[in-house]
C-alpha cells in the first residue's frame, strides 16, 4: 500500500511539473511567433501604487476599487439570494451529524452495558 501511494504522489508530482513546463514552452512558444515581447498585455491581476500612495488594482483589464467592491457587498446583503443547494447541503449535514452521533451514542451504550 505504501509503494502505491508513493507511487501515485510520484506520478501526480510529474504531471503537475509536466503541466507547468507545457505552460512556460506555449508562453514562450507565442512570443516567438509574434516575433517580439509587447509589455502592453499584462497579466489577468496587476496591482500598482499611484503617486499618492494608494494602491490600484485592476483584474483582466477592468480597475477594481476599495468602493466597488463595498457597492457589490452592499448588493448581495440587500438581495439575501436563497442558495438551493447550500441549503440543502447544510440539512444533509446535520441530519448526517445527528445520525452519527445517535450511533456513537448507542455503540458506547452497548458496550459500557447502559442501555
Amino acid at each position: 500500500m505504501k509503494m502505491f501511494m508513493l507511487k501515485s504522489m510520484l506520478i501526480a508530482a510529474l504531471m503537475f511539473v509536466s503541466v507547468l513546463f507545457g505552460m512556460q514552452q506555449a508562453n514562450v512558444g507565442i512570443q516567438h511567433m509574434k516575433g517580439y515581447s509587447n509589455d502592453q498585455f499584462k497579466g489577468a491581476f496587476t496591482l500598482e501604487e499611484s503617486g499618492d500612495g494608494e494602491l490600484e488594482a485592476s483584474i483582466l483589464g477592468n480597475d477594481v476599487s476599495s468602493h466597488d467592491l463595498e457597492q457589490k457587498k452592499k448588493e448581495l446583503e440587500e438581495m439575501k439570494a436563497f442558495n438551493f443547494f447550500s441549503s440543502l447541503g447544510k440539512s444533509l449535514a446535520d441530519a448526517l451529524s445527528h445520525v452519527t452521533e445517535k450511533i456513537i451514542q448507542l455503540l458506547t451504550g452497548l458496550i459500557t452495558g447502559e442501555k
